[in-house]
């Protein structure tokens, strides 16, 4: 890390505040799968279907009536990132399940304060399964679940779970090895960079995958890396890309959220590439978005209903309360290469889809990345 990026890194770490992906304040509610008007119909007519509270897992609640969810997201849902990935996710296996699922979306619940009161007043409600998508949520889930022991609590990332909760996360270190493959080619001075919201969990592991899969391709390349501390912190983390850039970097990958729209904003005003995280975000600045990391959380959403279904998904030990989306499953793929600046030959293209297919099959070994261990 060169001197500025440490010392910006250095100033925002003495106030930073571990959160977890997402944005916002006051929650806000939607009814019902938005941005469809069948599925917001078939939402309506599940929502008047009687069903027992509390009913007894894999029995009534899974078999003989529709499931009350509530899907509680610290930001947007359609902030082209971490929050609207999942809404997207889950409105597909809704519209999949249209007789199954009664959905209530929540958006800007992001303050710890906030978490704690949602997650009570939805199992209060009688809901069967509550998605609090952050890692934020991680504490005040382990701390309500337990007295709503007939509620379902899915964590998005984290690592602590009790028994009638579970955890599902993303194996970010692939894409991260990706998008540092597809940096090392793309780059024209041998200098990338990386910002990130929080060091937490899943950002820690795709940061030190990107180092890794950069240095599989350019052993001597300089790697720059910024945590802001706050995944809401779009001017930090602005403020952080366009001194990578004024140092001689040309391209950015960046882990997420409102600190992803302060990266695109520099690469667009120095006129650089960067690449996204969660969704394809080339539509922000497509003359400067080179490709990124996209997630179909899809791929586990439907494995966690029919755990809660057939009864399965309680008690299991703590280490099998996680549900992984990764290459391998289809959970991660990565945006197609928009490349104006031909910075990246024919070669270079076929190198990038042979390493994702090799990811796919499992074919590259990477270290168990962890927290305060670097990539060497």
């Amino acid at each position: 890390m060169k001197k500025s990026a440490r010392m910006l890194a250095a100033a925002m770490a003495a106030v930073m505040i571990l959160t977890a992906c997402g944005s916002g304040s006051a929650g806000s509610t939607t009814a019902a799968p938005a941005g469809d008007s069948k599925a917001a119909e078939t939402q309506a007519e599940a929502g008047t279907e009687a069903k027992e509270s509390g009913a007894a897992e894999g029995e009534k609640a899974g078999a003989d009536g529709v499931l009350k969810v509530a899907l509680i997201l610290p930001g947007k849902k359609d902030d082209v990132s971490f929050n609207q990935a999942m809404f997207q996710g889950m409105q597909k296996y809704v519209d999949a399940h249209a007789n199954e699922i009664d959905l209530k979306v929540v958006e800007n619940v992001y303050e710890v304060a906030d978490i704690e009161p949602a997650l009570m007043d939805f199992a209060d409600q009688g809901y069967d399964v509550v998605f609090g998508h952050g890692f934020q949520f991680m504490e005040p889930i382990v701390k309500v679940a337990p007295n709503y022991p007939d509620t379902k609590f899915l964590l998005g990332t984290g690592y602590k779970s009790v028994d009638n909760s579970a955890i599902y996360d993303v194996s970010l270190q692939s894409g991260g090895y990706l998008m540092g493959v597809i940096a090392a080619l793309a780059s024209q001075s041998g200098k990338i960079g990386v910002v990130g919201g929080a060091d937490a969990s899943e950002i820690f592991r795709g940061h030190e995958g990107f180092k890794f899969g950069a240095k599989s391709v350019n052993p001597d390349i300089e790697i720059q890396e910024v945590y802001t501390g706050d995944w809401t912190d779009t001017a930090g983390a602005k403020e952080a890309a366009v001194g990578m850039y004024d140092s001689g970097v040309d391209v950015i990958w960046h882990s997420g959220d409102g600190i992803g729209l302060g990266v695109v904003q520099a690469a667009k005003e120095k006129d650089m590439y960067c690449l996204g995280n969660v969704a394809d975000q080339n539509s922000l600045a497509p003359d400067n978005v080179l490709s990124g990391v996209v997630y179909q959380w899809e791929a586990v959403i439907s494995g966690i209903f029919d755990d809660i279904r057939s009864g399965s998904f309680t008690g299991r030990e703590e280490a099998d309360r996680f549900y992984w989306i990764n290459a391998e499953d289809g959970g991660l793929s990565y945006a197609p290469i928009s490349d104006p600046k031909g910075w990246l030959t024919d070669e270079d293209k076929a190198q990038i889809e042979d390493t994702f297919k090799k990811l796919q099959a499992g074919e590259i070994e990477m270290p168990e990345f962890t927290q305060g261990e670097a990539a060497k």
